[in-house]
């Protein structure tokens, strides 16, 4: 009989029971069916470390790098990301807004997941007035994803906005041409939805050039975007609130 205390229930009623796969000795409580070693190499994610995860997740730290920091397993972050991608909204959140004239930037973010012959453009439309993101749809470079991205605005924005895009012929093959100016990048007219690109870029490690942290799932890819993309427009309305 040994004379450790089970880390469950604290009983002394334990025995040894075989070894591990890595050769440490197992025991056995004999009240409660506890499993355990001494000084066991995994521990429990505590809370704090849950909530590290998710701010880095924010950052341009890769889930490598968050591993690394937390010294924790890959395996460990990874489990935690992939649930967490599965329950992402797919779907803008943006302060209510009346309908009168609004304006609209677009612009797409050249992106790969696996290697780079597996192209996925992400399609971003932001309000000029606010900064929110008002649109995203993540896929080819196409007519259709440009549809795609008109779809993902609210009604709002779809009935009252102007909307200035480059000069890349899918916008004009989709957007009301009312409503839709093409403009050169040296006009200013599309800086907002430039300058957003290159924080997204800032932000999230998989969509860094020449970075050796890159999305091997495409529901993950997704995913990190949309999660960035509900972070900063909360914080967008957090400072509309405070103005």
């Amino acid at each position: 009989m040994a004379t450790h205390s089970c880390p469950c229930c604290q009983s002394q009623q334990i025995s040894r029971n075989g070894r591990t796969r890595h050769g440490k000795q197992n025991y056995k409580c004999r009240d409660c069916g506890r499993q355990f070693v001494l000084d066991p190499v995994w521990k429990a994610i505590t809370p704090e470390q849950y909530g590290l995860i998710e701010r880095m997740l924010l950052e341009r730290i890769s889930l490598a790098g968050i591993a690394r920091v937390l010294q924790i397993s890959e395996d460990t972050v990874q489990r935690y990301v992939n649930p967490k991608a599965e329950s992402v909204l797919e779907q803008v959140e943006v302060s209510a807004k009346p309908k009168k004239p609004l304006t609209v930037q677009m612009d797409e973010l050249w992106s790969f997941v696996d290697d780079k012959h597996h192209q996925q453009w992400v399609w971003l439309a932001i309000d000029a007035q606010t900064r929110e993101i008002v649109g995203v749809h993540i896929g080819e470079r196409s007519a259709q994803s440009a549809k795609a991205l008109w779809n993902s605005m609210p009604a709002v924005y779809r009935q009252c906005a102007v909307i200035y895009t480059d000069h890349w012929s899918a916008y004009g093959a989709v957007l009301p041409k009312k409503r839709h100016r093409s403009v050169g990048k040296d006009s200013g007219l599309t800086s907002y939805i430039e300058r957003f690109n290159n924080t997204l870029r800032q932000r999230v490690s998989r969509l860094v050039r020449k970075c050796l942290s890159f999305s091997k799932k495409l529901e993950n890819h997704i995913a990190a975007i949309w999660n960035f993309v509900h972070h900063y427009n909360a914080t967008r309305r957090r400072k509309l609130v405070l103005a």
